[in-house]
């Protein structure tokens, strides 16, 4: 079925692009540093550390290295790669020059992260030509402006140009015409379903289905028994419907707390306490302004006025209290120089919009921090922000009120 719009008193289809940047952060490194091109290279954690890879390029790929492995195994599989470190900030100014490059062609484009978006050309047509050809001057024009690849998918709503895009990587174009929207989805394998990953697709797998195809003709009953609501919004999508709109989003710039002490403090357990409810507010604001950081920073004043900063860039964004205190809890164990602190902070950026309700997320690694982030929000929203606090914030300066801890505390 193809969505069609109201545009006076004529119907007109929709036509959806997404455009998805090719090995981002690798690929920007090779552009910017041309004897690495052809060899396999790892953008991510120090690979004598304990983090992961954020990007790999194509030749790193051939060795099964992919974002969100542990760098040791990357470097296991692939010792004779180049590794780098994540480097937030470059890759921002490129995303901020491609994502203004796109409104070249429509002011309808919705960022979801650094290196993706989502255009609506619907009705440009006397002004632009048909979608597809929209869609090969928006790569041509990338490859112009900035040396990087793009894939492309075109369709009639905002999943299956997902979708699409993805289908013929690296530097593909993929148009799903008008009509033949099952025929696509049909055989692709659940995996490519948002939100559906390992252990949803063994539940999928379980129940006898493997293809979107499959997931189509299962009983719309059935999923919403197995998965509830979400298993009904996956039975619509395997259709290929999908009726959202194209939202176009500015994020602010960065969002942020800070304190300074009465008097100085070498106080660790301090520190970690006042970081941790800085954290809060921060998570908190996050999720009122439908955003997640990309970035988290620590601020660092001490006795003698010296003021520091440290950060680091996360894999996945994130608007949940956990993950930002326990970046920033790391970055205070290296920045500390033993000196009494005056002002200590919390501040996040490279924000990009809150894309949790686009992916119907079966997994459950997240689910019990955002279940609670969500009651607690709701709690203090009706009753007020000191209606309810992490036990260890029990005390705290902070806001002065009076609270009542809540479980699941890891601030110490």
């Amino acid at each position: 079925m193809f969505h069609r719009s109201s545009e006076g008193s004529a119907e007109v289809e929709r036509a959806i692009i997404h455009v998805d940047m090719d090995a981002f952060y690798a690929a920007v490194e090779e552009r910017d540093r041309p004897e690495l091109r052809g060899q396999p290279v790892i953008v991510g954690a120090d690979p004598r550390g304990r983090g992961v890879v954020s990007t790999a390029s194509y030749e790193a790929r051939k060795y099964g290295i992919h974002s969100a492995m542990p760098i040791s195994e990357a470097y296991r599989r692939c010792p004779h790669g180049v590794y780098l470190p994540v480097d937030g900030a470059k890759y921002s100014r490129v995303s901020t020059e491609i994502m203004e490059l796109l409104e070249e062609f429509s002011p309808l484009v919705e960022p979801i992260s650094l290196d993706e978006a989502f255009l609506d050309v619907t009705g440009t047509e006397h002004l632009l030509g048909p979608p597809l050809d929209v869609a090969r001057r928006i790569k041509t024009r990338i490859r112009e402006a900035t040396q990087l690849t793009a894939s492309v998918g075109v369709a009639s709503n905002k999943f299956l140009a997902k979708i699409a895009s993805d289908f013929k990587k690296p530097d593909g174009l993929v148009f799903v015409e008008p009509g033949r929207e099952a025929e696509f989805l049909a055989p692709l394998p659940i995996r490519q379903m948002w939100g559906v990953g390992k252990l949803s697709e063994m539940d999928l797998r379980r129940m006898g289905i493997e293809t979107i195809g499959q997931l189509a003709r299962t009983p719309r009953e059935l999923l919403a028994r197995q998965f509830g609501t979400v298993g009904e919004d996956l039975w619509v999508l395997a259709h290929g419907l999908d009726d959202r709109p194209v939202t176009p989003w500015r994020a602010p710039k960065s969002i942020g707390a800070e304190e300074t002490f009465p008097r100085d403090h070498l106080d660790m357990d301090l520190l970690g306490r006042t970081l941790l409810g800085q954290a809060e507010r921060v998570a908190r604001e996050c999720r009122e302004a439908q955003v997640r950081c990309r970035t988290v920073t620590l601020k660092l004043r001490f006795s003698d006025f010296k003021t520091i900063s440290r950060s680091q860039t996360l894999q996945v964004p994130t608007d949940q209290t956990r993950e930002i205190y326990r970046e920033v809890q790391q970055l205070l164990r290296h920045a500390s120089t033993g000196q009494p602190v005056r002002l200590i902070g919390v501040s996040v950026s490279n924000l990009v919009s809150d894309i949790a309700p686009l992916q119907l997320n079966l997994f459950k690694l997240r689910d019990k921090d955002e279940r609670v982030s969500r009651a607690v929000d709701l709690v203090q929203a009706k009753f007020g922000r000191g209606a309810i606090v992490r036990a260890t914030l029990l005390g705290s300066e902070s806001d002065g009120n009076p609270r009542r801890p809540i479980g699941g505390d890891f601030g110490r």
